[in-house]
Order: structure tokens, then sequence, then C-alpha cells
């Protein structure tokens, strides 16, 4: 019998979607993945969601870069978004753990300023501290100063998409750092909401 076994993979994976709520939603995430260098990991999309695979920096500057350039147009756009590392068998697309560290869309993306709210979860499987790693990485978020309040099942954020970016690229990779086999982490972000409008 063969059997897969967690943490067999260095190959970090993010399986996402775009949501525009706009009548022009399909030029919008066609826009945003064009702009998007997407040269250092593996990606596949087809009428579902998206994915990229490789390095972890990578893949968080890809996902970055798509929700920012789709974000920038100034129409409400949602991303859900579930990452992945140690999935067991996780070996398609490995030649991309070659690449350096070079953010490909970093430079690009540094002139966009935009405000997001934020629900994301962490499950560090295999872990027997995992609540002790999930607390570690939620303080850390607040001491960053973008951690406004848990809600259930999930802990809440809100500031600058480049802040936010950093603490769930921080905390990702801190839990694949600990005792877990295999990290998740499920991520949905609002950018232009409307109704953020008028809020006290």
């Amino acid at each position: 019998m063969n059997q897969q076994v967690c943490g067999t993979s260095e190959i970090t994976g993010a399986r996402f979607t775009i949501h525009p709520m706009a009548d022009d939603f399909v030029s919008i995430i066609l826009g945003a993945i064009e702009e998007t260098d997407t040269s250092k990991v593996w990606r596949e999309t087809d009428d579902v969601s998206s994915c990229v695979r490789g390095r972890a920096v990578h893949v968080f500057d890809a996902v970055k870069a798509i929700f920012l350039n789709a974000s920038k147009t100034g129409k409400h756009v949602v991303l859900n978004a579930t990452f992945s590392n140690g999935c067991p068998g996780d070996t398609q697309g490995d030649v991309y753990l070659s690449e350096n560290d070079e953010r490909m869309n970093e430079a690009a993306l540094s002139e966009i300023s935009q405000d997001v709210a934020v629900h994301f979860a962490l499950y560090p499987l295999g872990s027997k501290t995992y609540m002790e790693n999930i607390m570690d990485q939620v303080n850390d978020a607040m001491e960053k100063g973008v951690k406004t309040k848990g809600v259930h099942y999930a802990t809440r954020l809100d500031g600058d998409a480049h802040d936010i970016f950093a603490t769930l690229e921080r905390a990702f990779y801190n839990c694949q750092q600990g005792d877990s086999s295999h990290v998740v982490m499920t991520v949905t972000m609002s950018a232009n909401s409307p109704s953020k409008k008028g809020e006290k």
C-alpha cells in the first residue's frame, strides 16, 4: 500500500478565487492576472478557481499582486484563498523550488495603497500545541496593530493590504517552522466594500 505522509514536500500552494462586484468582473479578473508576474510559480486557472504553487515567498507575492491589481480598479473585490504547506504527495511543479527570493511583483505593488478587512484562520495540522501556535500568531498581529478582534472560527484584521499580507505570510511561516507537519490557512479579504462607507 502506498501511504502518503504529511510534510514530505516543501512546496507551498494557494487555491483562490477573486470576486469583483462589478458587471465587468471578467475583464477585472483577467486583467489582474495578466498584470501579475507569475514566472516563479506554477499556475493553473479553471472555471472555478486559480492555483499557484512553489516557494512560499512567491506564492504570497503572486496572490497579493492579483488581488491588488483587481482592487486598484476601485471596485469592491473579495479574495477567498486557502494556503497549504506539507500536503502529502504535493510534488508537481517542484522545479519552482529552485527560484531565488526576489519577489517579482513587489516593486510594481509598492505604489498601491489599499485598505482591507480580513478574516483568517490557521490550522497547524499534526501539532500537539496547535492552540498555542495559533495564539502566538494572533498576538503577533495584535502587536503589529492589524488585529482588531476575534470572530467565530477566525480572527479579524484591518489595515493596509501590505501590512496585512506581511502578517499573514509571517503567521503561515511561523507555524510552518513549528511542530506542525501540514499547515493550512484560510483567508477572506475584502477591499472597497460599500458597507464601510459611513461607518463611525
